[in-house]
C-alpha cells in the first residue's frame, strides 16, 4: 500500500450509513476539469479509512467551500489495476506558503535586476 497526499479545493464531506450499518464518510474536492465533460471544478469523492473517519468528517466544519486542504491518503491495490484512495487525514493548507512559492520567481527576477546593477557600479567606479 502507498501513501500519499495532495492539494486541492475542498467541497464538503458526507456521511452516510450503508445497508449493512456500517457507516461510511466521503471527502468531495474540486480538481481542474478536462475541458471535454466539465468545464469549471472536476468533483470528486474519496472514502475515508474507518479508523479516520470521524475525524475527517468532523474536519469538514471548519473549511471554507474552495479552501486548500491537504489530504493525506493510502492507496490500496483495487480490482483491475486500479487503486483504491482512502482518506486519512486532511488539513488546510497555509496560504502563506504558497503565495510565496508563487511569488518566489518574482522575488528571483528582481535579485537579479537588483544584482546587475550592482556589478555595474564597480565598473563605472
Amino acid at each position: 500500500m502507498a501513501r500519499s497526499t495532495m492539494e486541492v479545493a475542498f467541497l464538503g464531506t458526507q456521511r452516510f450509513d450503508g445497508e449493512n450499518g456500517q457507516k461510511y464518510i466521503k471527502v468531495f474536492y474540486g480538481d481542474e476539469p478536462d475541458g471535454k465533460t466539465e468545464h469549471g471544478l472536476s468533483i470528486i469523492g474519496m472514502a475515508a479509512e474507518d479508523d479516520a473517519a470521524e475525524e475527517i468528517f468532523a474536519a469538514g466544519t471548519r473549511f471554507e467551500p474552495l479552501q486548500l486542504v491537504r489530504i493525506t491518503f493510502d492507496v490500496a491495490r483495487g480490482g483491475q489495476n486500479k487503486g483504491k484512495n482512502l482518506a486519512l487525514h486532511i488539513e488546510a493548507v497555509d496560504n502563506k506558503p504558497a503565495r510565496a512559492a508563487t511569488s518566489q520567481p518574482q522575488s528571483h527576477t528582481q535579485s537579479q535586476q537588483q544584482a546587475k546593477p550592482t556589478a555595474a557600479d564597480p565598473a563605472k567606479s
